[in-house]
């Protein structure tokens, strides 16, 4: 079945409507040179200067967005490469994404996060919430759609398959969000944004390049895929607990897509807790001791020991989940790094390709998956790490600050648009159809230095001159 499918409208751009196909001389193929372009993009250089967990600017050791994003590329090529030699001179094999198309999806995958984490996405939601909301992953597809520098058109023009990739949620932000919270919302303390969480999606001004990357696919698969869970969960008759109130969320992704989030949780599982122990923020006592789970109260050292196996155990190179702790905490040099990448080698390895049969397509049926132990072993990294790292005061305030800079970067550019706003930004402002959206894409690429440096020369009266270079 899946050989009777073309690999060929894979390769198309959005700009090919226009202009013939062809790749241009010096790439080996049509996703080399979306990798190219994403690597020389402004926004993935800006993602250098964006904060990944960790603020930046207390240090030069832990990583970034750009840091995070080159891993989760390394680790990507990694799972392809493992899923190759897993099933070569397989009819899965042709399906499985090249280490240029998979690096280009996991470079890309975070360049519309804007500064400060997610409590500055928070805060363009907030602004945005009028105007069409703001989510990083929508904000991604927008840039190499429409704001990349590539082509005034076209943005970036990205490959159709490496645009599919990259979408994580393919629905526009009205089909998801939950109207419940604008109730919630409207009793909230605006002191404290979390109401504002955005649903997981696309903007709605990136309906159209979403309808022509899934125009391949048969209208069945075009529509299973863009399915939609609904948040059962209603509000208290008081209506301002929304702790169990949920967005509305899609249910499906394309098969690369699954490779490049698996490669991004191991990533984000495994270096950000490698970050953390090298700080001292996570010590021995608290891997042994901190219950991640209230409900069966079992630490993450507890959840290792009762899902490592003889065969992971065998991946590791390792007798027990005891020695695998030890080896992290060790206070020889280098062992940390050990215990890092005999993790990422355990994952990685056990990825493998399961069938979903209720697509057709071979670019929707097929997943890529963890077992169950090995997933849940990723699962208590990733949880432990948010709320002994993410949840944790420092980090916290750091995120409200960001938060508190962006919001009245937003208040001021809005009501100033012709005296502060740059004068491209300013050009296409004044022919939007949408306004506020220039205001939040101009917002959106500054990284955490640029933003605060424009707020202190805005706010603070002692700050900057016009000799100045934010």
């Amino acid at each position: 079945m899946n050989n009777s499918f073309d690999l060929t409208p894979w390769e198309d751009r959005y700009s090919h409507q226009e202009f013939p196909r062809k790749t241009e001389s010096g790439f080996a193929s049509s996703f080399s040179q979306d990798r190219a372009r994403i690597i020389h993009s402004a926004s993935f250089r800006r993602l250098q200067a964006k904060t990944q967990v960790l603020g930046l600017g207390d240090s030069d050791f832990y990583r970034t967005r750009l840091t995070h994003s080159m891993e989760v590329a390394q680790i990507g090529s990694g799972i392809s490469e493992s899923l190759r030699n897993k099933y070569k001179d397989t009819p899965l094999e042709q399906w499985i994404p090249s280490l240029h198309l998979i690096e280009a999806i996991c470079l890309a995958h975070d360049i519309g996060h804007p500064a400060f984490g997610h409590g500055g996405e928070i805060a363009l939601n907030y602004c945005m919430q009028s105007y069409g909301g703001y989510e990083g992953n929508g904000q991604t597809l927008r840039i190499v759609s429409k704001l990349g520098e590539f082509d005034e058109n076209y943005g970036l023009d990205l490959t159709r398959r490496t645009i599919l990739g990259l979408i994580k949620y393919p629905a526009a932000y009205n089909k998801v969000f939950n109207t419940d919270f604008i109730t919630i919302q409207e009793n909230s303390n605006l002191l404290n944004l979390d109401a504002y969480k955005p649903p997981k999606c696309i903007h709605e001004e990136e309906v159209k390049i979403l309808d022509w990357v899934l125009k391949p696919f048969d209208p069945e698969d075009k529509k299973l895929y863009q399915s939609i869970s609904n948040c059962q969960n209603k509000l208290n008759e008081d209506k301002t607990n929304f702790s169990d109130i949920k967005h509305h969320k899609t249910l499906y992704k394309s098969f690369d897509t699954s490779i490049m989030e698996l490669a991004d949780d191991i990533a984000y599982g495994i270096h950000d807790l490698e970050d953390a122990v090298a700080l001292k923020l996570i010590t021995k006592d608290i891997w042994n001791d901190y219950k991640i789970f209230e409900k069966n109260s079992k630490s993450v050292h507890d959840i290792l020991k009762n899902n490592l196996d003889d065969t992971a155990l065998q991946i590791l190179k390792l007798s027990s989940a005891d020695e695998l702790r030890d080896l992290l905490f060790k206070r020889e040099k280098n062992s940390r790094k050990h215990a890092i990448s005999k993790l990422v080698r355990l994952l990685v390895q056990n990825i493998s390709i399961q069938k979903n049969n209720e697509f057709r397509h071979p670019l929707l049926c097929y997943q890529a998956q963890l077992p169950e132990n090995i997933k849940n072993i990723l699962n208590a990294l990733k949880d432990f790490v948010f709320q002994i790292v993410v949840k944790s005061p420092e980090v916290q305030l750091l995120e409200y600050k960001g938060q508190k800079i962006v919001l009245e970067l937003f208040k001021v550019l809005q009501a100033n648009p012709e005296r502060l706003l740059p004068k491209n930004t300013l050009e296409q402002f004044k022919t939007s159809a949408n306004k506020n959206r220039e205001i939040c894409d101009y917002i959106a690429g500054m990284t955490d230095n640029y933003a605060t440096k424009m707020y202190q020369k805005l706010f603070m009266p002692s700050s900057g001159s016009i000799f100045d270079k934010l």
